[in-house]
């Protein structure tokens, strides 16, 4: 099984000099950032120490401005721009990191099809998130071919009623909301065709600057004077669920400043609020955590992935299910903060999970998709 790898690179030019090409100046930069010194750091990205002062200084020629701060006694740190320059290359990860590998699974599969002359593989679309990217590590280490395909909750659950995907990955929260979430994605889930996996149980809430220096601590907070605040895109379980939170609130998204912006994963919310770009997002813990952010805990919520009862025989569907339920994987999921992974590979019919009510009736989407 070939494996397809898709990483963004990006070269920064001006008008006087060529194109200055960013990936091993990045990798530079990061190196000296966690040790320090120029000569580990070199030693760290595979460089010889003349090498890497030789990039490093044709570098600060480019931007007429310095990257480092040697101070004496206190090793090498770096510049604020050098910190921008890192930041971005997060910033960007963050960003495009679904789209790259929903399209890199697409081309893997399309491969190994032809060269395997095989077809079958698990079509898993699901809303993006840290456990589900570690499952698609571990499916990809046991060699399962998968077609990934990140999108929205209900966009996921949507395609699986109509046939599109084997796996569709949405999140519920856990209280007062869990209602209103299900009753959301009941018109496309029957409760005698369909069962659901657990995946986690994990935590959302407020991203703040290290030191919360704004004090936000609630909801109502966010429609503070000043208060900058960046969102997920519409459709996303995420912005569902805040939306519910708002409403609950009796809190109007027209008094929050930024309410109608979109970032597509929890890391892009995560690292526009470490740039300085906004003082608040919300998300869950471990991208937070990522970005030595602070975390204020305002839910919980259950990650399930619906399938086809008649799919539990598939023998790709078992050993999907078999990682699942692996202690390894278990730990893993547990081993990310904020999450949960106690009844991670727990199957469920959708009685067990939410109860009969807000259930829809077979095939009532069919009216509304």
């Amino acid at each position: 099984m070939y494996k397809v790898t898709i990483a963004p690179h990006w070269k920064i030019s001006n008008a006087a000099d060529p194109a200055l090409d960013m990936a091993m100046l990045l990798q530079l930069l990061l190196a000296i950032q966690q040790d320090g010194s120029i000569a580990k750091a070199a030693v760290s990205a595979g460089l010889s120490y003349r090498h890497a002062w030789g990039l490093l200084r044709s570098a600060e020629r480019h931007f007429g401005a310095t990257l480092m701060d040697k101070g004496r006694g206190r090793g090498t740190s770096l510049t604020p721009l050098a910190e921008r320059l890192i930041w971005a290359e997060r910033r960007i990860a963050a960003r495009l990191s679904p789209i790259l590998e929903s399209l890199s699974s697409e081309l893997e599969h399309e491969i190994n099809k032809i060269l395997a002359r095989k077809s079958k593989a698990i079509r898993l679309h699901a809303s993006h998130g840290f456990a589900v990217a570690a499952l698609l590590n571990e499916m990809q280490e046991a060699q399962l071919p998968t077609e990934l395909l990140y999108r929205s909750s209900t966009d996921a659950v949507a395609a699986l009623f109509r046939g599109e995907c084997d796996l569709a990955g949405f999140h519920v929260p856990l209280g007062q909301f869990e209602g209103p979430a299900v009753a959301l994605y009941a018109q496309w889930l029957n409760p005698k065709t369909h069962c659901l996996i657990h995946l986690a149980v994990r935590r959302q809430g407020l991203f703040v600057a290290a030191g919360n220096p704004l004090a936000i601590r609630t909801l109502q907070d966010l429609a503070g004077s000043g208060v900058r605040f960046v969102n997920r895109q519409a459709g996303s379980g995420t912005r569902t669920l805040l939306d519910l939170m708002l409403a609950g609130a009796a809190l109007s998204p027209d008094a929050i400043n930024g309410y109608q912006s979109a970032e597509f994963t929890h890391s892009a919310v995560a690292a526009y609020i470490a740039s300085g770009m906004a003082d608040v997002g919300f998300g869950v813990q471990t991208a937070a955590q990522r970005f030595d952010l602070d975390f204020i805990e305002l839910a919980r919520e259950r990650y399930f992935f619906a399938l086809p009862r008649a799919a539990l025989d598939d023998p790709l569907i078992r050993q999907t299910i078999s990682i699942l339920q692996s202690s390894s994987f278990r730990a893993t999921v547990d081993a990310l903060s904020g999450y949960d992974a106690t009844d991670t590979g727990k199957i469920m019919s959708l009685a067990d999970a939410f109860g009969k009510p807000g259930l829809a009736k077979p095939g009532s989407a069919r009216n509304s998709t």
